[in-house]
Parts: structure tokens; sequence; C-alpha cells
């Protein structure tokens, strides 16, 4: 079975914050991971993972666009502060996005501009001792106007960037909707991937609601002896609880 982590941003959501990671524990899973870290107590974040056992899988850097070249400093800023509450957090990966495309600019141009950011963004991920994680988007569905929405993309660019500490975020939900062809891509580029994240199409629902065949994709996954996470980031259909236990059993 992976190594699950529940985003608590889509999952128990209705609670206060850190009732949500006491919801995790309950459920059984040992891993949670959230989006923006700086509306919160992070403080008391801590304290609750330690006494609950919970691991800190991922956050987002919440830095802004890296579509632009004058927002790069600001955003090595963010990842600086980010890594070193991850750090405290026990937390691996930082979760990177682009930001939106920019009007009138060549597509080339703007990959030129995203991997000049990312090469920062890789250099500051090893200086705090993470992994910065790349995230393409659906802009099919959810994030219309995003840069980088298709895998292949986000593989271009960590391989082009090459370095240790800047690996892709490949969302299952997100992809299907914009490549498909998960399995043959996942295994293709497993080396490159250090993070996860789930839900079904369509609906980004819990697997096992949509046209995923979630139980193939998990035992793949585990057979490629894939050593991260893989973040439940979808909205619970039914009981949140229930929803969580749905997944156990798929992946069983």
């Amino acid at each position: 079975m992976p190594r699950f982590s529940v985003c608590v941003e889509m999952v128990f959501r209705p609670l206060p914050f850190i009732d949500r990671l006491e919801e995790v524990a309950r459920a059984g899973y040992s891993a949670f991971e959230f989006w923006n870290w700086q509306d919160k107590d992070l403080e008391a974040t801590d304290a609750t993972a330690r006494r609950l056992g919970l691991a800190v899988a991922a956050f987002g850097v919440s830095g802004g666009t890296l579509m632009d070249a004058a927002n790069h400093d600001a955003y090595i800023e963010t990842v600086h502060r980010a890594a070193a509450w991850a750090r405290r957090l026990g937390c691996p990966n930082l979760i990177v996005t682009t930001g939106n495309e920019v009007p009138g600019a060549s597509r080339e141009a703007q990959f030129d501009v995203l991997g000049r950011g990312l090469e920062r963004v890789a250099r500051a991920a090893a200086d705090g001792g993470v992994t910065a994680v790349l995230e393409p988007l659906n802009t099919k569905v959810d994030h219309a106007g995003y840069f980088l929405d298709h895998g292949a993309d986000a593989f271009r660019l960590v391989r082009e960037v090459d370095h240790p500490n800047l690996r892709v975020l490949y969302d299952i939900y997100h992809m299907q909707i914009m490549d498909g062809d998960l399995i043959s891509t996942i295994e293709a580029n497993l080396g490159l991937i250090a993070h996860f994240h789930v839900a079904d199409v369509p609906g980004r629902h819990e697997p096992g609601t949509g046209e995923i065949n979630y139980a193939n994709v998990f035992r793949r996954i585990d057979a490629a002896a894939y050593g991260g996470f893989v973040g439940l980031e979808f909205r619970p259909s039914g009981d949140h609880a229930a929803a969580l236990a749905a997944v156990r059993a798929l992946a069983a």
C-alpha cells in the first residue's frame, strides 16, 4: 500500500485546522499535508503532529508567480522561510506552482523565465534541506490560464534544471484530465517524481468514484518501489472518514 498523506485542505475541511489533524489520526492515517503555510498556526501544528505521531508530507511554498522574473527574488525568499518551517516540521517536500501564463509572451520565452526561476528554487530548496516539487495543473476544469498544464512539460523542466532538489508533483487527477496515459507516464518518469496527488475524474472525489482504475494505479506504483508519499487531495463525496476508509480498502 502506498504511503498516504491526507490533504487537510479538502478532507475534514469543515473542522478547524488543528481538529482536522485529530481526525486524520483517528481515521488511521499517519501523515497529512496542506497548502498555504502563512495562514496557519505552525507552532500548534507542530505540537499537535508530534503528539499524534503524524508526519507532515508536504505544504505549498505560496510565493506567488514564477512567470514574472521580477518576482523571483521574493519567491526565493519565501522558499527560504518555508524551508525553515519544513525542517521544523520534518516535512520533506515544498509544493511549487508556476503561476499563470503571461499574455503576449511566447511559450518558449515563458519556459525560459520559468526555468531560470526553478534553477534558483532548486538551489534554495537544497540550502534548506528540502525538495521542491513542481506541480502541473489542469486548465480545462480547475485552473484556467495556469502555465504548466502538462506532465511532459514538467518532466522537461526538471530534466533541464537537473538538480536533485527539484522534482515533479504528479497529480493524477489533473493529468488524467490533460494527458491520460497515467501508468506508462508514471513508470517512465518515476525517478523524477517525489510526490503524488490523487482524486478521481470527474468531480475530484475520492478514488473509486470515477473513471480512473486506482486499484491498478496504486498497485503499479507499489510494484515500482516508489518510496514517497501519495497525497489524498480529493473532495469527499460523502462522509469524510468513510471516504478515507474506502481509499484504504481500494489500495489494500
